[in-house]
Protein backbone atom coordinates (compact mmCIF):
# COMPACT_ATOMS: atom_id res chain seq x y z
CA UNK A 1 0.00 0.00 0.00
CA UNK A 2 1.49 3.25 -1.13
CA UNK A 3 2.40 5.88 1.95
CA UNK A 4 -0.49 8.38 2.16
CA UNK A 5 0.81 11.94 1.83
CA UNK A 6 -0.20 13.81 4.52
CA UNK A 7 -0.58 17.83 5.08
CA UNK A 8 -1.25 20.32 7.45
CA UNK A 9 -1.65 23.18 6.11
CA UNK A 10 -5.44 22.64 5.50
CA UNK A 11 -8.07 20.61 5.22
CA UNK A 12 -9.39 20.73 2.14
CA UNK A 13 -8.69 17.63 -0.58
CA UNK A 14 -5.14 17.90 -3.16
CA UNK A 15 -7.18 17.92 -5.69
CA UNK A 16 -10.42 20.14 -6.39
CA UNK A 17 -13.23 17.46 -7.67
CA UNK A 18 -14.66 19.59 -10.10
CA UNK A 19 -13.70 21.30 -13.25
CA UNK A 20 -12.17 24.74 -13.16
CA UNK A 21 -14.46 26.02 -15.53
CA UNK A 22 -17.41 25.46 -12.99
CA UNK A 23 -15.54 27.33 -10.66
CA UNK A 24 -15.82 30.29 -12.80
CA UNK A 25 -19.04 30.09 -13.29
CA UNK A 26 -19.58 30.16 -9.59
CA UNK A 27 -17.15 32.49 -9.04
CA UNK A 28 -18.97 35.18 -11.56
CA UNK A 29 -22.58 34.04 -10.21
CA UNK A 30 -21.42 34.94 -6.56
CA UNK A 31 -20.22 37.84 -7.72
CA UNK A 32 -23.27 38.91 -9.62
CA UNK A 33 -25.20 38.50 -6.42
CA UNK A 34 -23.03 40.23 -4.15
CA UNK A 35 -22.60 42.79 -5.81
CA UNK A 36 -26.91 42.99 -6.83
CA UNK A 37 -27.39 42.70 -3.18
CA UNK A 38 -24.76 44.99 -1.79
CA UNK A 39 -26.35 47.95 -3.96
CA UNK A 40 -29.75 46.77 -3.05
CA UNK A 41 -29.08 47.27 0.82
CA UNK A 42 -27.83 51.07 0.23
CA UNK A 43 -32.18 51.66 -1.34
CA UNK A 44 -34.38 53.60 0.22
CA UNK A 45 -36.28 50.12 -0.66
CA UNK A 46 -34.19 48.40 1.58
CA UNK A 47 -34.33 51.07 3.93
CA UNK A 48 -37.19 51.89 4.48
CA UNK A 49 -38.35 47.81 5.18
CA UNK A 50 -35.57 46.83 6.90
CA UNK A 51 -34.08 50.39 8.29
CA UNK A 52 -31.73 52.56 8.06
CA UNK A 53 -28.90 50.81 9.14
CA UNK A 54 -28.80 48.65 5.71
CA UNK A 55 -27.22 52.13 3.99
CA UNK A 56 -24.39 51.50 6.41
CA UNK A 57 -23.87 47.96 5.40
CA UNK A 58 -23.77 49.01 1.92
CA UNK A 59 -21.13 51.35 2.08
CA UNK A 60 -18.53 49.09 3.68
CA UNK A 61 -15.83 48.32 2.38
CA UNK A 62 -14.36 45.14 3.90
CA UNK A 63 -16.74 42.46 2.19
CA UNK A 64 -15.31 43.71 -0.99
CA UNK A 65 -11.82 41.80 0.12
CA UNK A 66 -13.59 38.90 2.32
CA UNK A 67 -15.38 38.15 -1.38
CA UNK A 68 -12.09 37.53 -3.53
CA UNK A 69 -10.36 35.81 -0.63
CA UNK A 70 -13.01 33.52 -0.22
CA UNK A 71 -12.91 32.39 -3.63
CA UNK A 72 -9.29 32.42 -3.76
CA UNK A 73 -9.31 29.97 -0.92
CA UNK A 74 -10.82 27.19 -2.92
CA UNK A 75 -7.87 27.25 -5.30
CA UNK A 76 -4.53 24.98 -4.90
CA UNK A 77 -2.68 26.95 -7.47
CA UNK A 78 -2.07 30.39 -7.25
CA UNK A 79 -2.27 32.16 -10.74
CA UNK A 80 -6.26 30.55 -10.79
CA UNK A 81 -6.69 32.20 -7.33
CA UNK A 82 -5.82 35.62 -8.51
CA UNK A 83 -8.08 34.83 -12.02
CA UNK A 84 -10.86 33.53 -10.01
CA UNK A 85 -10.25 36.83 -6.96
CA UNK A 86 -10.51 38.96 -10.34
CA UNK A 87 -13.00 37.45 -11.74
CA UNK A 88 -15.40 37.69 -8.54
CA UNK A 89 -14.88 41.23 -8.23
CA UNK A 90 -15.37 42.19 -11.73
CA UNK A 91 -18.65 39.96 -11.29
CA UNK A 92 -19.81 42.30 -8.02
CA UNK A 93 -19.36 45.50 -9.73
CA UNK A 94 -21.00 44.45 -12.56
CA UNK A 95 -23.81 43.74 -10.36
CA UNK A 96 -23.17 46.67 -8.18
CA UNK A 97 -23.82 49.06 -10.83
CA UNK A 98 -26.23 46.57 -13.08
CA UNK A 99 -28.82 46.97 -10.16
CA UNK A 100 -28.47 50.51 -9.49
CA UNK A 101 -30.21 50.87 -13.30
CA UNK A 102 -32.15 47.87 -13.25
CA UNK A 103 -36.23 47.58 -13.11
CA UNK A 104 -36.06 46.14 -9.56
CA UNK A 105 -34.87 49.95 -8.79
CA UNK A 106 -37.51 51.30 -10.92
CA UNK A 107 -35.33 52.44 -13.93
CA UNK A 108 -36.29 51.71 -17.06
CA UNK A 109 -34.45 49.29 -19.51
CA UNK A 110 -33.89 51.70 -22.70
CA UNK A 111 -29.93 53.20 -22.61
CA UNK A 112 -29.37 51.19 -19.66
CA UNK A 113 -25.67 50.38 -20.77
CA UNK A 114 -25.04 54.37 -21.23
CA UNK A 115 -26.94 54.88 -17.85
CA UNK A 116 -24.60 51.94 -16.20
CA UNK A 117 -21.29 53.43 -18.20
CA UNK A 118 -21.72 56.89 -17.35
CA UNK A 119 -21.84 56.26 -13.80
CA UNK A 120 -18.86 54.16 -13.84
CA UNK A 121 -17.07 57.27 -15.15
CA UNK A 122 -18.31 59.51 -12.65
CA UNK A 123 -17.06 60.38 -8.86
CA UNK A 124 -15.05 58.41 -7.40
CA UNK A 125 -16.25 55.51 -9.27
CA UNK A 126 -13.56 54.95 -11.26
CA UNK A 127 -11.29 54.97 -8.41
CA UNK A 128 -13.52 52.08 -6.87
CA UNK A 129 -12.89 49.91 -9.80
CA UNK A 130 -8.94 50.51 -10.30
CA UNK A 131 -9.29 49.27 -5.75
CA UNK A 132 -11.26 46.60 -6.80
CA UNK A 133 -9.30 45.28 -9.84
CA UNK A 134 -6.05 45.32 -7.64
CA UNK A 135 -7.47 43.80 -4.62
CA UNK A 136 -9.56 41.35 -6.39
CA UNK A 137 -6.37 39.38 -7.27
CA UNK A 138 -4.11 39.97 -4.20
CA UNK A 139 -6.77 38.95 -1.75
CA UNK A 140 -7.34 35.64 -3.70
CA UNK A 141 -3.74 34.97 -3.72
CA UNK A 142 -3.85 35.43 0.30
CA UNK A 143 -6.74 33.43 0.49
CA UNK A 144 -4.69 30.71 -1.69
CA UNK A 145 -1.58 30.79 0.66
CA UNK A 146 -4.01 30.48 3.58
CA UNK A 147 -5.52 27.58 2.21
CA UNK A 148 -1.91 25.56 0.99
CA UNK A 149 0.40 27.07 4.01
CA UNK A 150 -1.82 28.69 6.69
CA UNK A 151 -0.15 32.05 5.89
CA UNK A 152 -0.23 34.47 8.79
CA UNK A 153 0.17 37.25 6.19
CA UNK A 154 -3.55 36.33 5.24
CA UNK A 155 -5.01 35.80 8.78
CA UNK A 156 -3.67 39.48 9.04
CA UNK A 157 -4.39 41.50 6.35
CA UNK A 158 -8.40 39.48 6.33
CA UNK A 159 -8.71 40.09 9.67
CA UNK A 160 -7.39 43.45 9.89
CA UNK A 161 -9.40 44.95 7.36
CA UNK A 162 -12.58 43.88 9.27
CA UNK A 163 -11.20 45.16 12.63
CA UNK A 164 -9.92 48.53 11.34
CA UNK A 165 -11.89 49.67 8.58
CA UNK A 166 -14.28 51.80 10.76
CA UNK A 167 -11.46 53.16 12.26
CA UNK A 168 -9.83 54.16 8.98
CA UNK A 169 -12.97 55.71 8.40
CA UNK A 170 -13.24 57.83 11.45
CA UNK A 171 -9.74 59.22 10.60
CA UNK A 172 -11.08 60.16 6.98
CA UNK A 173 -14.12 61.23 8.09
CA UNK A 174 -16.08 59.08 6.22
CA UNK A 175 -17.52 56.94 8.74
CA UNK A 176 -21.44 56.81 8.66
CA UNK A 177 -24.03 56.55 11.70
CA UNK A 178 -25.27 53.41 13.03
CA UNK A 179 -22.24 52.39 15.46
CA UNK A 180 -23.52 48.97 15.92
CA UNK A 181 -23.18 48.32 12.68
CA UNK A 182 -18.84 49.10 12.61
CA UNK A 183 -18.98 47.24 15.92
CA UNK A 184 -20.61 44.25 14.25
CA UNK A 185 -17.73 44.02 12.01
CA UNK A 186 -15.04 44.79 14.42
CA UNK A 187 -16.68 42.04 16.33
CA UNK A 188 -16.51 39.62 12.96
CA UNK A 189 -12.56 40.67 12.64
CA UNK A 190 -11.51 39.96 16.48
CA UNK A 191 -13.62 36.67 15.97
CA UNK A 192 -12.10 35.81 12.28
CA UNK A 193 -8.43 36.70 14.09
CA UNK A 194 -8.95 34.12 17.16
CA UNK A 195 -10.21 31.83 14.35
CA UNK A 196 -6.87 32.17 12.31
CA UNK A 197 -4.67 31.87 14.84
CA UNK A 198 -5.87 28.70 16.95
CA UNK A 199 -5.81 27.09 12.71
CA UNK A 200 -2.03 28.63 12.55
CA UNK A 201 -1.11 27.44 16.33
CA UNK A 202 -3.06 23.83 15.27
CA UNK A 203 -1.18 23.93 12.23
CA UNK A 204 2.58 24.42 13.69
CA UNK A 205 1.99 21.62 16.66
CA UNK A 206 0.94 18.89 13.73
CA UNK A 207 4.12 19.87 11.48
CA UNK A 208 6.47 19.62 14.69
CA UNK A 209 5.09 15.98 15.46
CA UNK A 210 4.81 14.92 12.52
CA UNK A 211 7.10 11.84 11.70
CA UNK A 212 10.56 12.24 9.96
Amino acid sequence: MPPVRQTFGSKWPPRASYPYSVAFVVAAVAGLAFGAGVQYLGTLTAGSVLGSWTWTVSGMSAPWLVLPFVAGLTQERARRAMVLGLLVTAAALVGYFGMGHSPMEGAPLDRFFDRVLTQMRTGFNPLWIIGGIMTGPLYGLLGHRWRVARSWISAVLVAGALCFEPLARSVAGMLSRHAVVWWVEITLGVATAAYFAFLIATSRRARRVLPT
